[in-house]
């Protein structure tokens, strides 16, 4: 019993040191910019060094309108950032992906299909108090979009598969963080 308390303890003084010993690694946050859309949304930062971080975010859109008109989408978003001053404050730049499936139906067009690309990123985080930041930053980059058009009457044969190239903004946010 006393062995394996021993290793534990020094596996988990091992973890602590190769870990980078920073007091806040991990940041829970959600994009202000989606919700004005309604699109729920969570990301998680987590600090790898005292420059470097990923973020993960994810959003979802279950939303019907008016007169049968959706936008229904997921995207999942994630990133590599470099800071230039510490993790987690100040300036960085970033590299990120993207992949979305989405489903949108309005005047007279169904459109069924997936994305995927990637782009560069510039923001800064402001730091609001010990636990607390926001988060501006903007992307451009690539998607490639392919999908099925149809039209709006329900006919399962009646459509036409297209591809879209996408070059421009990829990524707009004003976030919200808890650090923990």
């Amino acid at each position: 019993m006393i062995q394996k308390s021993r290793k534990l303890f020094i596996l988990c003084t091992f973890f602590c040191f190769v870990w980078g010993g920073y007091a806040q690694d991990i940041a829970l946050k959600t994009n202000a910019l989606y919700w004005g859309t309604l699109t729920p949304n969570v990301g998680i930062e987590v600090r790898h060094s005292r420059k470097i971080s990923t973020d993960w975010q994810a959003a979802y859109n279950p939303w019907t309108f008016k007169d049968g008109r959706k936008l229904r989408f997921w995207l999942v978003q994630p990133e590599f950032r470099y800071w230039l001053c510490e993790a987690m404050e100040g300036h960085f730049v970033g590299v990120h992906l993207h992949g979305a499936q989405f489903y949108g139906s309005f005047k007279d067009k169904r459109y069924d299909g997936y994305l995927a690309g990637g782009g560069l990123t510039y923001g800064y985080a402001w730091i609001l108090s010990s636990h607390w930041n926001l988060e501006a930053a903007v992307g451009v980059g690539y998607a490639r979009l392919w999908y099925k058009e149809s039209p709006q009457i329900p006919c399962n044969k009646c459509y036409e598969r297209k591809t879209r190239n996408y070059v421009g903004p990829t990524k707009l946010a004003l976030s919200v963080s808890y650090i923990f």
